[in-house]
């Protein structure tokens, strides 16, 4: 696997860390750098962790977990989709925005949800088990720069355009958990 091919893998993988920064952010409304840093780190901690153990775990592990992946991934970003949704109809949404990196907790079961996809690529590193340092910097570095961009361009969106946020950040994080499940069935 070449550098090229690693780093096209890398913005792949990172393409849902986009949509979900981006949907996250949205509501904040200004920058705080620190949990801009928090959740890029988490991102792509989870982005570069996941092929690491889909590696070491091999074919076995990956038989086992591939037929209720993608279920696990629809749940979680359905709940937090949902409860975002939910959060857009109540009287208060104008006083308190809700968003899904309100807590540690949320930010860890959206990064497990979001870096799930990846742990199946830690299966092309199988062969080729030399370049799986490199692979997992480039993979992480990316999830991490993309996630920023994310998060950049929400708190932008969010500024300039005055919409229903909860609502359609809850739309996004239920459309990629529809989206993986989708890509797994078929």
């Amino acid at each position: 696997m070449t550098i090229l091919e690693l780093i096209l893998l890398s913005i792949g993988l990172a393409m849902d860390c986009l949509a979900i920064s981006i949907a996250g952010s949205i509501a904040y409304g200004h920058y705080n750098w620190k949990r801009i840093l928090l959740i890029a780190l988490f991102f792509g901690g989870f982005q570069g962790l996941m092929p690491v153990i889909g590696w070491a775990a091999g074919i076995s592990f990956i038989d086992l977990i591939k037929d209720y992946d993608h279920w696990v991934a629809l749940i979680i970003l359905g709940i937090i989709g949902g409860k975002m949704i939910i959060e857009s109809f109540s009287e208060k949404e104008s006083e308190s925005k809700y968003t899904p990196y309100g807590s540690l907790k949320m930010l860890f079961l959206l990064s497990i949800a979001d870096s799930i996809d990846a742990l199946a690529t830690g299966l092309l590193f199988i062969n080729c088990s030399s370049i799986l340092p490199l692979g997992i910097a480039i993979i992480a570095l990316g999830s991490f720069v993309i996630t920023i961009a994310g998060c950049v361009i929400g708190i932008e969106f969010g500024k300039r355009f005055k919409v229903n946020v909860n609502l359609i950040g809850g739309l996004i994080l239920i459309g990629i958990g529809i989206k993986i499940f989708v890509e797994h069935i078929f």
